[in-house]
């Protein structure tokens, strides 16, 4: 794991090491990884590579813990971690924040579509059925109502 946790120094520039690097690898970590496996993982390497404990070369331990900790707060961050994974998430953007929300308030949202129960095959059938009939006033088996979009007039222009 040490070896990963390295694999970044091949990036060149100083200013160039924290984003050209994958967070996941960076702690050792898969990208299924659970919360508490991130914390883990960042609690150990960070007891490691603490400024204060790595007194043999003080500016490489200060290096790590500083992409460590970049990557435990993005990774522990659902919407950040989202962003992330998605490859939309830019270390160097403050702005980032208010995108990050949102995709938390999405992810919620995706969540709670998830929980719903979908319509059965009967429930599909019966909905095309009202539709081609015009019926728009049914109520599925589930006992939930659905609205009816009133179709485009055909009213003649003047």
């Amino acid at each position: 794991m040490d070896a990963s946790a390295g694999s970044g120094n091949a990036s060149g520039g100083a200013g160039a090491g924290a984003s050209a690097c994958c967070y996941y690898s960076l702690l050792g970590i898969r990208k299924n990884a659970s919360a508490t496996d991130v914390r883990a993982a960042y609690r150990r390497l960070a007891m490691k590579w603490h400024p204060d404990r790595c007194a043999s070369d003080p500016g490489e331990a200060n290096r790590r813990f500083q992409r460590i900790q970049e990557a435990y707060s993005v990774l522990s961050d659902k919407g950040k971690r989202a962003m992330y994974d998605a490859g939309l998430f830019d270390p160097l953007d403050d702005d980032d924040q208010d995108f990050s929300d949102f995709m938390q308030e999405m992810l919620v949202m995706m969540d709670n579509v998830k929980n719903e129960k979908p319509d059965t095959l009967e429930d599909l059938q019966k909905m095309l059925q009202d539709i081609v009939s015009g019926d728009g006033g049914r109520v599925p088996s589930d006992g939930t109502r659905r609205t009816r979009v009133a179709p485009y007039s055909t009213q003649p222009r003047r």
